[in-house]
Formats: structure tokens, sequence, C-alpha cells
């Protein structure tokens, strides 16, 4: 049975445990884990988000605290407040990714400085919060140069031009480009291992496989070869021979498909789309 001294003794080490955790979350909270301690401020208000991308210019430092600690001394920046939540920091040079930045989703709560802060000449504080942990941006604003909000609305997305889709409806509408006589017999051509992207046949009658990539390497050829053998099983088939058919193609591959009698064609994505007539060039 415990003697009161060894109760007392525990309910002390409890106490200190609870007031360390305490201090410890009231620390981090306000952005003094790894900050200076002259980050504290009194909260003033919160960005509204709804308000669009805002661009600001101005003279400023920065700390972060999370993983791992990071500064940025003061200097003119570009801070970008974007409507899903992210907040980017930007200069002029060094790279063109941002310096620092916290990911959504996030709150930025703009704090008046304290006294000894406000004396070194910040005006303003930004709190960046992340709501899914810990982490914590702190800038502080010396001088705003910029301050502009822009509604941008709704982005398409990117849109890419001359992906393997492209070069392979392309080569369908124009598969006389792998040689005379040759005829389109269908588009994904499926097998049991997956779709071959052209069958066709050349000016013979016999079946051709075609496998097209935008830069062809080694894993290309070994897809086609894997298609080859398989499909040369077939008796309404067989036999089947390979073209590799690229926009560009690695020597290795080049290599590898010349050994297994594959051949090979280059596409031009241009001249196919007929924004390029390879005839009128000098060079």
């Amino acid at each position: 049975m415990a003697s009161s001294k060894d109760l007392s003794e525990l309910a002390l080490s409890v106490v200190i445990l609870a007031t360390d955790a305490i201090l410890f979350s009231l620390k981090f909270e306000t952005g003094i884990q790894s900050l200076s301690p002259n980050l504290a401020a009194v909260e003033s208000r919160s960005f509204d988000y709804a308000s669009g991308v805002r661009l600001v210019v101005a003279r400023c430092t920065v700390d972060y605290a999370g993983r791992l600690s990071a500064h940025l001394p003061l200097a003119t920046r570009l801070l970008v407040i974007k409507s899903d939540g992210s907040v980017l920091v930007h200069s002029d040079s060094l790279s063109y990714k941002p310096l620092n930045w916290m990911s959504p989703p996030c709150v930025l709560s703009v704090l008046e400085p304290e006294p000894e802060l406000a004396n070194s000449g910040v005006i303003e504080l930004w709190k960046v919060s992340q709501a899914k942990s810990a982490d914590l941006l702190m800038i502080s604003i010396h001088e705003i140069l910029h301050d502009s909000s822009h509604e941008l609305g709704m982005d398409p997305g990117l849109q890419k031009d001359g992906v393997e889709a492209d070069l392979q409806r392309l080569l369908a509408e124009q598969i006389e480009l792998l040689g005379q006589g040759y005829r389109l017999v269908r588009r994904e051509y499926m097998t049991a291992i997956g779709p071959v992207d052209i069958l066709a046949k050349d000016e013979n009658g016999q079946s051709v496989a075609v496998e097209i990539k935008r830069r062809g390497d080694i894993d290309g050829v070994e897809q086609l070869t894997r298609y080859l053998e398989l499909m040369n099983r077939d008796p309404l088939l067989t036999p089947v021979t390979g073209v590799f058919a690229a926009q560009e193609i690695k020597p290795q591959a080049r290599t590898l498909a010349e050994d297994r009698a594959i051949r090979c064609v280059i596409l031009d994505y241009d001249a196919m789309r007929g924004m390029d007539n390879s005839d009128e060039r000098l060079f």
C-alpha cells in the first residue's frame, strides 16, 4: 500500500506534467514554440477568402514553425492569398517556386503587433494556421507597397496538347504515314494484357501492331514486345509485326526495337495536324 508521501509525490508529478502540457500548447498557439517570443500579439480579424485572389507586395519577414523551423529576413516579397485558402510567399529571384507557403485548408488572421514589434517597424502580423496540423506561418509586415484583390472565377484546368491520345487519333486518320498500302483495322485493339494502340494491315495484308508514345523509351519497346508475343499466338492474326511510333525515340530504345525486328517511326505532331509542312523547310 502506497504511503501518503508517495501519493503526494505522485500528485505533484501529475500537476507538473499538466502544467508543462498547458504551457507547451499556449506557446505553439501563439507561434512562439519555434519563433521569437516577440511574435505574440492580439488577434484582430480574419481574411475574407471570398474576395478572390489577393496580391500584396510588402516588405516583410517570414517565420515558419512546424515539422521544421525556417526564417526569411526582411525583404520585399510578393504575398499571394488564394481563394482556396492557400498562402504563398514569392521573391523576384532565387526560384520560380514560392520561398514558403501554407497549403489549404488554413486560416489567415491579421494581428496587431505588440509595442516592441511596432517600435521595430512592424505594422501588421499575419498568422496563417494549418487546419489539419499544428504548422504555423507568421508574416511580419513592415510596409505594404501594393495590395489588390481579383476575382479570377473557375479555371477549366490544363488541357494538354500532343498527348498520346492525340497522336493515336491523328495516326489512325493518316495511317499511310506508316507506309504505302497500309490500312487501319481499329484503334485500341484489345488483348488479354491490355489494348494495342493501333492494329493495321500492311501492303501485303499482314497484321501490324502499333504502339504510340510521346517519348519512346525501353519500357515502351518491352510493352509492344509483350503484345506481339501474345498476338502471334492468334491464328487469325499471325504473323504480326510491330511498329514503335513516337515523337522522340531514345537511342537505347531504338537499339532494342531493331534487335527485336520492331520498326521505329518518328511522328511529327505539328505536320500531322497541318501546322507544319516538312516539304517546305530549308533544313
